[in-house]
């Protein structure tokens, strides 16, 4: 009974941390959601939240995903960068986030790992086209498409959360 309360709250936990890494990069919000929803499930020996209910978390796990990667990619091409450039901020971006982002917790986290990004994304475009401008317009575009991938990854997150609560709670 004790271990089952510890993994109700590692579960619960889960979801929360799932919930502020929707919004911080590195911390993959909706995979985490998913972990304490699977946790959660699994300790209730899957009575009220069930398999179609984890597959579905699943699929919104993978969207989540996949729409981050999209339209931050998209919205930098679009306004030109090359695909280098867009290496280069997933590199920045990773780089900085690991090495700079410890300085101010979480808020650090975020503002190193744009800014490492828009770094790689700046000297990245420079370099190959030599044209401040255009590395500028691509810099500014892949912060628009962070911005958008997080609200949407946000909303993503609140929904699974939701659908959880619903199956867990509610649909009895």
């Amino acid at each position: 009974m004790a271990g089952d309360i510890l993994l109700y709250a590692l579960a619960y936990l889960l979801i929360f941390f799932g919930l502020i890494g929707s919004v911080l990069p590195l911390l993959p919000g909706p995979f985490l959601i998913l972990l304490g929803a699977l946790l959660w499930a699994a300790v209730d020996g899957f009575q009220t939240v069930g398999w179609p209910t984890l597959v579905f978390l699943l699929m919104l796990t993978l969207l989540a995903w996949a729409s981050d990667i999209f339209l931050t990619a998209a919205m930098t091409k679009r306004a030109g960068a090359s695909w280098k450039a867009v290496v280069g901020a997933i590199v920045g971006g990773l780089l900085a986030g690991i090495f700079l982002g410890g300085w101010i917790p979480v808020i650090g986290t975020i503002i190193a790992t744009v800014a490492g990004a828009v770094a790689g994304i700046l000297a990245i475009e420079f370099l190959d086209k030599r044209d401040l401008r255009q590395a500028y317009q691509a810099g500014k575009a892949y912060i628009g498409g962070y911005l958008l991938s997080s609200i949407f990854e946000a909303a993503l997150a609140v929904f699974m959360i939701l659908i959880f609560v619903w199956q867990a709670f509610l649909a009895r």
